[in-house]
């Protein structure tokens, strides 16, 4: 009995570890550090965009359509996007490859950019987005997402 009690143990620890590993594998990491500042990025669906606010900054809005976001914020207390410039490409698996061209966006003290995309459904891309930082200084960063509709 004490054998099947250890065995049982040792199989719910297995199952345990190998769930916390599946968790933090699921974890996307979403902004890089360069010195003071952080850059913040995501990609999502235009439909999460609302109507109103898609006409307002003439943002289209389609189930073959995705936005590239990123901000560039003080690392030590920033709350707000910073001025910046950037431009970037999408490359698909088969490394054909698309401009990324960002629009500015301001709403209030935050400032962040905006590319649109299409994109296939299941579609995995690889997105390389160089940033001039408000110091000066030239940073890229490279990131990985797959996009569904």
């Amino acid at each position: 009995m004490k054998r099947i009690l250890t065995l049982a143990a040792s199989v719910a620890l297995l199952f345990l570890s190998v769930g916390a590993a599946a968790q933090e594998a699921r974890t996307i990491k979403n902004y890089v550090d360069f010195g003071d500042y952080r850059v913040v990025y995501s990609v999502f669906n235009s439909d999460f965009i609302q109507p109103d606010i898609a006409r307002q900054y003439q943002l289209a809005r389609a189930k073959d359509r995705a936005y590239v976001n990123v901000s560039v914020v003080k690392k030590e207390g920033g709350t707000h996007g910073l001025s910046a410039e950037m431009s970037g490409t999408a490359t698909n698996l088969i490394q054909q490859s698309r401009p990324l061209k960002f629009k500015e966006i301001r709403e209030g003290d935050a400032v962040y950019y905006l590319a649109p995309l299409r994109f296939e459904d299941e579609e995995t891309l690889t997105f390389n987005v160089d940033i001039k930082l408000p110091n000066g200084k030239s940073e890229t960063i490279t990131f990985r997402r797959r996009l569904n509709r």
